[in-house]
């Protein structure tokens, strides 16, 4: 039998690509296909059976798992009707804010969850490697980042380029929260030691791109990831709704379910 997708935010940019991503998986169908109240395509026949509607408590009885591309007041609305409900849930917004994080742990409590700000398998290989760089190469290396976005990316900087500076961080066995360096303007002094600096660009229709930087004397290593589409984003949480389905509740991290768990 195969395995309900309700996806969330199913007309938009990643929307469209995880309801593709849903057909071609040989064990998942799509069952409801959700959007914000007052979207323009309401009502319409997305495939066989399936219908663009508003009404998440409606649509997560038609579901097993759900996958979700939005926004944060939107995936956390959705998320506490999915936990109601009893069905899992894959998202990849990203701009949470604290807070906002301890709901997701709350609604975990109850369902099985996936939260990654990429699911881009090479993306979580890069984020092993920078780790592994850090903790190889040790205090000699500065780490700075650099990622571009799209022109209508909300967030900054972002959720892959704190996911990469944590992985930095954790190799080098100190916390990001005070190093995280994300303004640098007028006169700021010398660079200050152990920091970890990102650098946000937006512009056109970048799907996303990431460079690691340790720079040494003499020396930089450079580890980049560069997206030409949004197919593989999805394709990840596809394989992650597969997975997570009857899995028991809590938050399961991206790299047990693609093994690079250390």
């Amino acid at each position: 039998m195969s395995g309900r997708v309700m996806v969330v935010g199913a007309c938009g940019r990643m929307g469209e690509q995880v309801r593709h991503g849903v057909q071609q998986h040989p064990d998942l169908t799509l069952s409801a296909a959700l959007e914000a109240p007052g979207h323009p395509r309401l009502g319409e026949l997305l495939e066989e059976g399936v219908v663009l509607e508003d009404d998440p408590v409606a649509a997560l009885q038609r579901a097993d798992v759900a996958i979700d591309f939005t926004v944060p007041s939107a995936t956390l609305e959705n998320l506490e009707q999915a936990a109601e409900a009893g069905v899992a849930y894959v998202t990849g917004t990203t701009g949470f804010t604290p807070d906002q994080f301890a709901q997701i742990a709350a609604c975990a409590e109850r369902i099985p969850v996936v939260h990654a700000p990429n699911f881009s398998l090479s993306v979580n290989v890069l984020g092993h490697l920078a780790r592994e760089a850090a903790r190889l190469l040790g205090e000699g290396f500065d780490a700075e980042l650099f990622e571009i976005h799209h022109a209508a990316k909300r967030d900054a900087p972002s959720g892959t380029a704190l996911f990469l500076a944590e992985s930095v961080a954790e190799g080098q066995g100190r916390p990001l929260s005070d190093r995280l360096v994300l303004e640098r303007a007028g006169e700021i002094g010398a660079r200050p030691e152990g920091s970890i600096g990102i650098q946000t660009l937006r512009g056109g229709d970048n799907p996303g791109e990431h460079t690691v930087y340790l720079v040494g004397q003499g020396e930089r290593l450079e580890l980049t990831h560069r997206s030409a589409t949004r197919d593989h984003f999805a394709q990840g949480a596809v394989r992650c709704a597969a997975w997570l389905i009857g899995r028991p509740a809590g938050l399961h991290p991206i790299e047990t379910i693609y093994g690079l768990s250390a």
